[in-house]
């Protein structure tokens, strides 16, 4: 499935090409619309299957849950880059589950993984207890974090939801300092719960500062490595905690391990989660075992201390406070996908392809920013990559815009996704004002593949500016069902 193009002739689903074929050119376009007349769902009982999963959705789930509603894809197999809907169409995803799947959808190393802790009997759930899984996946962690901190290095694992890293992260930093404010960077995203995180005073030092080396949701925005070096220096001169979270950025996709490790700083704290699970649930602290003076933080709060061997020593301690103790934390599915994929793309180098292939996608996108005045600007690192939309005139998101043509940065950024499904290409949208294309595929994308992505995206873009300007956009044949 991987590397087929939704456009080839026939009917969607047929295999034309083996798994490992590339994608060439711009592809057919896919007709995203409900197919007219008997579908698979009809004959089922009750009308159930996948194909009507979008038209039940709206009557049984909250419409705060947008996502499906701006995507109305309902995948039912999926292999690296590759998904295949309930209709037989197939997309090229460049979402990647929000930068979760590091490997893309179901690739052999993580299937594999996953099938030995099956077959082997052993406990799916062993919340707290010492496992030759757990025992596995640190020691392949520590192989890959910056040397200064895997040589102290303490791993703390917590719940998978989004806050539960960040609120341990900071519940560490301020147990070992003693303080309670801390310092977030302007703008970032942090998932934190409501007052985790606060401003310091001014006559006292924080108890540590919080922030994304590259800022995915506010836009794909990258810290400058002379500034984080800055920063690094000037939190050690006041034995401030440095905590980075690599919840998006780790794992390779931004062409090394770890985002930090462009500008050649080490922090004191790491947030760990989406691809170190290998596509499943799973969140981490990792953490120096003394910071810049301070007790060990492990003298506070509840945490294991691992050897250089990447061996637990000693057993958790648990105190009144303690941060993260939360059930699902450490699944051992999750721990063997994730070592899996720690091995695979630190042994096959794929960080370093992910800043080669990240490098040429930023090329083409330049050229578009150059040919299409609606691109704004055109940021990222690796295979984390934005494309700002914003209308030539001036007119600014949130102003009253007719429905068509699109008016506002938001309503050219959600046009050009529209257009992309339509072509078999499915992207994410980010940014305050969600006016950003972000751009994430996996790092196992073959360079035919990313010429396939950038074509349909300027297909796609090429189709928006054209509507804006009043002119109609290229007529799109449809495939059959």
């Amino acid at each position: 499935m991987e590397g087929e193009s939704p456009g080839r002739r026939g009917r969607p689903g047929r295999e034309e090409a083996g798994p490992e074929s590339g994608e060439s050119g711009r592809g057919r376009p896919v007709n995203v619309r409900s197919g007219a007349g008997r579908s698979e769902d009809d004959a089922g009982p009750r009308g159930v299957g996948p194909r009507g999963a979008p038209r039940r959705q709206p009557t049984r789930e909250t419409a705060a849950r947008t996502y499906p509603r701006a995507l109305p894809v309902v995948p039912v197999r999926a292999r690296g880059l590759t998904v295949e809907d309930a209709a037989g169409r197939r997309y090229l995803d460049c979402s990647s589950g929000s930068g979760a799947l590091a490997l893309g959808h179901n690739h052999p190393v993580v299937l594999e993984a996953i099938r030995r802790v099956l077959d082997s009997g052993a406990p799916l759930h062993a919340m707290g207890l010492t496992t030759p899984v757990e025992d596995a996946f640190v020691t392949e962690l520590l192989r890959t974090l910056p040397p200064r901190l895997s040589a102290h290095a303490r791993v703390r694992f917590c719940g998978p939801g989004g806050t539960d890293p960040v609120d341990t992260a900071v519940a560490l930093a301020r147990a070992a300092t003693g303080r309670a404010p801390v310092v977030t960077v302007t703008g970032a995203h942090h998932r934190a719960a409501a007052g985790a995180c606060c401003p310091a005073d001014a006559g006292e030092p924080p108890a540590g500062v919080l922030l994304e080396p590259v800022r995915g949701a506010d836009g794909v925005l990258t810290a400058p490595d002379a500034w984080l070096r800055d920063l690094r220096r000037i939190t050690a001169e006041r034995s401030v905690p440095l905590i980075a979270d690599e919840t998006e950025t780790g794992v390779g996709r931004t062409g090394a391990f770890w985002a930090v490790d462009h500008s050649g700083v080490t922090p004191d704290v790491l947030i760990l989660s989406k691809a170190i699970g290998g596509s499943l649930p799973l969140a981490a602290v990792v953490h120096h075992d003394a910071l810049d003076g301070h007790d060990a933080l492990d003298d506070h709060l509840d945490g294991h201390r691992y050897d250089s061997d990447g061996h637990r020593a000693g057993f958790p301690r648990h105190r009144a406070g303690a941060s993260g103790a939360a059930t699902f934390r450490g699944n051992q599915l999750a721990l063997a996908a994730g070592a899996a994929t720690l091995a695979h793309v630190r042994e096959q180098r794929l960080a370093e392809h992910a800043a080669t292939l990240g490098g040429r996608i930023l090329s083409r996108l330049r050229d578009l920013a150059a040919e299409f005045a609606c691109v704004a600007d055109v940021r990222g690192r690796g295979l984390m990559i934005g494309m700002e939309l914003a209308p030539p005139d001036g007119a600014l998101d949130g102003t009253p815009a007719d429905a068509d043509p699109p008016h506002t940065g938001s309503e050219l950024a959600a046009a050009v996704q529209r257009e992309c499904l339509h072509r078999g290409l499915i992207v994410d949208l980010t940014g305050p004002a969600g006016n950003v294309v972000r751009l994430l595929p996996p790092l196992i994308v073959t360079e035919e593949q990313t010429s396939a992505v950038l074509d349909r995206l300027a297909d796609a873009v090429q189709a928006v500016d054209r509507r804006r300007d009043g002119h109609a956009p290229p007529r799109r044949a449809h495939v059959p069902h």
